[in-house]
């Protein structure tokens, strides 16, 4: 039976080589996030039961916690959550193939075109830049981080195509792309006329709707408790304990609620578990983020519910102040918000930071947030 190798390895050609080696033999890869400690990585390689390990020289070892994969499959992917053990997303060669094909079609993908990755490897949205490159015959760049330097370089390069986070945006000058690919973050309301927003999850390699509208072959819709349920060539076999939540007929609830408006056009409203039931009302995180991102002394911010005795869960905010010199305080806050929003909506408490915890692909480390 084929084997999962996981692969310790920094973002660049010797990645690629080892994972085109991999397949070549008929096994699957873990790709293993390089800014993991060592004793989470080897915990990592246990859990998901990686039988191979091939480390930045090459060297090969083998482990004593591995078990096969199924045949054809490629790719087994840790999911990123901001709480909770990863689970092992298991894709085959077809659902990643199904997955680079819509994705490129979409956006006229061809070999004149120049990728630069510079995410993760170790997730989709940096995986998928590298794997639609290589389908396509593009030119890549391969960079293991998102600097505006090296962002800077690749453009002077050429490189015409990229997929980042909208924290980034807010750090680089992307105008010169021909599209950039814009996912892992639902606060991206002011993006550059070139930036295509992404829905979509691990479990559907990357991107299943660009800018709302579902890539060929996606299906999408919405069920009756409001959650958006997916359907598509590129969804998971399964995940790597053997579990599939897809229904009979191939469908997979996603646990993020949305709406389709007429045109068929998906919005995100947030995750389930992300609603703030506050006084018996219904505060959606995502909107208030966006709003209190257009104040001009905000430049970063996370809102979520903490339970509360009077209301239930208290609508929090921890806000980055582009300028930390300048007073800004709860009521000027909630007053800024009283023009837009109901003040239901408005934060009961706030925590003022340096900088909001957030992991590379822009999501917020929750357990990281200070509550006192």
């Amino acid at each position: 039976m084929p084997s999962l190798v996981a692969l310790d390895i920094t973002p660049g050609r010797f990645f690629v080589d080892q994972m085109k080696k991999v397949w070549d033999n008929g096994d699957a890869i873990l790709p293993i996030d390089q800014r993991l400690p060592v004793i989470a990585k080897q915990q990592l390689i246990s859990q998901l039961g990686a039988s191979f390990v091939i480390d930045q020289q090459g060297n090969v070892s083998a482990t004593s916690s591995g078990f096969a994969v199924e045949v054809g499959d490629a790719l087994v992917v840790a999911t990123s959550g901001s709480t909770g053990a990863p689970k092992g997303v298991v894709h085959t060669h077809d659902s990643i193939l199904a997955a680079v094909v819509a994705g490129g079609d979409r956006i006229d993908c061809s070999n004149t075109d120049h990728w630069l990755s510079c995410l993760p490897l170790a997730h989709v949205g940096g995986l998928s830049v590298v794997l639609r490159a290589l389908h396509y015959g593009s030119k890549l760049t391969i960079e293991p981080r998102a600097l505006s330097s090296t962002i800077a370089n690749a453009l002077n390069h050429g490189a015409t195509l990229t997929s980042l986070v909208p924290t980034i945006l807010q750090r680089v000058d992307v105008s010169n792309f021909r599209a950039v690919l814009v996912g892992g973050s639902a606060m991206i309301d002011a993006l550059p006329t070139n930036a295509i927003t992404t829905y979509g999850l691990t479990e559907s390699m990357g991107g299943i709707a660009y800018n709302g509208l579902a890539l060929e072959g996606a299906e999408i819709r919405i069920n009756t408790e409001e959650e958006i349920e997916i359907r598509g060539k590129m969804l998971f076999r399964n995940y790597r304990d053997g579990s599939d939540p897809k229904s009979i007929d191939g469908w997979f609830a996603t646990a993020d609620l949305g709406e389709i408006d007429t045109d068929g056009q998906l919005r995100v409203l947030g995750r389930k578990d992300d609603l703030i039931i506050s006084g018996a009302h219904k505060v959606w995180p995502s909107t208030v983020e966006r709003a209190l991102m257009l104040h001009p002394n905000i430049g970063d911010v996370c809102v979520k519910g903490v339970p509360d005795p009077t209301w239930g869960n208290a609508v929090t905010a921890w806000i980055v102040r582009k300028d930390s010199t300048t007073n800004l305080s709860l009521s000027d806050v909630r007053d800024f918000l009283s023009d837009t929003l109901p003040d239901y909506s408005a934060p009961k408490k706030i925590y003022w930071l340096q900088e909001i915890p957030r992991n590379a692909l822009g999501k917020v480390r929750v357990s990281d947030l200070v509550y006192e």
